[in-house]
């Protein structure tokens, strides 16, 4: 059984992105590996800042923080989205739970060479702990959520799972 500490930043960002690549995911349906856009984002994380170690929390793995406290988490994509900002809400929720005062989160953008900073509030702490009850009930509900509209399946390692007959 899964538990809310089980609950990591992926799971947050499949929550924002697509609740049934959440719950397939929490059934180890990992396909991930056979995808290229997976596969870039990966050598980006990489390349871009080499000098930084991951932080490991267990169940969440970010990216870096730095001396000010700030969470930072380089992303492959061109701009933020919300799954982005919702990921990083969440690690500053669990550092946050394990006593270290965070003052929020700046994302990367290699590619355009831009951040975008997400401050951390009371109001970013509710809504992170909300996500991880709401992981929860998409994660243990019995049958898969259904199918997003094929627009929104574009470029997802879990394409091929989902629309093949």
């Amino acid at each position: 059984m899964i538990s809310r500490q089980d609950i990591g930043g992926v799971h947050i960002k499949y929550l924002y992105h697509c609740r049934r690549q959440l719950w397939l995911y929490s059934r180890g349906i990992r396909p991930e590996y056979l995808s290229d856009t997976v596969a870039y984002g990966s050598a980006v994380h990489d390349t871009t800042y080499p000098r930084y170690r991951e932080i490991d929390l267990g169940a969440a793995r970010l990216d870096h923080l730095d001396g000010q406290a700030w969470v930072h988490e380089v992303k492959s994509s061109r701009t933020s989205t919300p799954a982005d900002a919702a990921q990083a809400r969440h690690y500053c929720y669990r550092l946050d739970q394990l006593g270290v005062q965070v003052h929020g989160a700046i994302l990367h953008h290699p590619a355009t060479r831009r951040t975008h900073r997400l401050p951390y509030t009371d109001t970013e702490a509710t809504q992170a702990d909300a996500d991880i009850t709401t992981a929860l009930e998409v994660i243990t509900q019995p049958e898969s959520p259904p199918k997003p509209g094929r627009s929104r399946c574009h470029r997802c390692s879990f394409h091929d799972y989902c629309w093949t007959d």
